[in-house]
């Protein structure tokens, strides 16, 4: 057990310097807007969770060969199907900034409108690739030659903490573009 999980460890390790290089990238938009930071956590786990959840299920219906990747990609194509979940948490993350806002929790500045919107948006992006990576990760480590229970779940959430990173600060900054940023 120890062969098969620490050589996994490590890659994902290694992998997860990339979250590193990617806050990097945004260094200078987190040192304009420091709120963005507060809700990093918020988006990575989102991502994280629907590509686990995603992945689990796909692994759990190939050991009971309920399911085929040419299942998979008929039956997943809809991006309303990917979309609808993170959708739910966007609505929800808009919703609570924008109460913590009026009810005086917190003050995320005058452009707190727009943090809320980059915030809810993101989400669906975030949360929509997890859930497509959690749902095709799995097969492309059968295919080649990987168990997918050993390495998809922590996998998919290294690389949805990277790719959630990337587009939450490209939202952030398509939105808060001549404001904050």
């Amino acid at each position: 057990m120890i062969q098969k999980r620490a050589g996994w460890l490590c890659a994902l390790f290694l992998s997860e310097m990339l979250t590193a290089t990617a806050m990097q990238r945004f260094q200078g938009e987190i040192e304009r807007a420091a709120v963005l930071a507060m809700f990093i956590p918020l988006v990575m786990s989102s991502g994280g969770n629907s590509g686990s959840q995603a992945t689990s299920l796909v692994i759990r219906a190939l050991a009971l060969q309920e399911l085929s990747f040419g299942l998979v990609a008929h039956r997943n194509p809809r991006a309303t199907d990917r979309a609808c979940p993170g959708g739910i948490l966007g609505i929800i993350g808009f919703t609570r900034i924008v109460v913590w806002q009026d009810l005086h929790i917190f003050n995320y500045g005058p452009h707190y409108l727009l943090l809320a919107i980059a915030v809810g948006f993101s989400l669906v992006g975030i949360v929509a690739f997890g859930s497509l990576a959690g749902s095709m990760l799995p097969f492309l480590l059968k295919r080649i030659g990987f168990d997918p229970a050993s390495a998809s779940a922590p996998f998919v959430a290294t690389l949805v903490d990277v790719t959630g990173l990337v587009i939450y600060f490209s939202v952030a900054f398509m939105v808060l573009h001549g404001t904050l940023l």
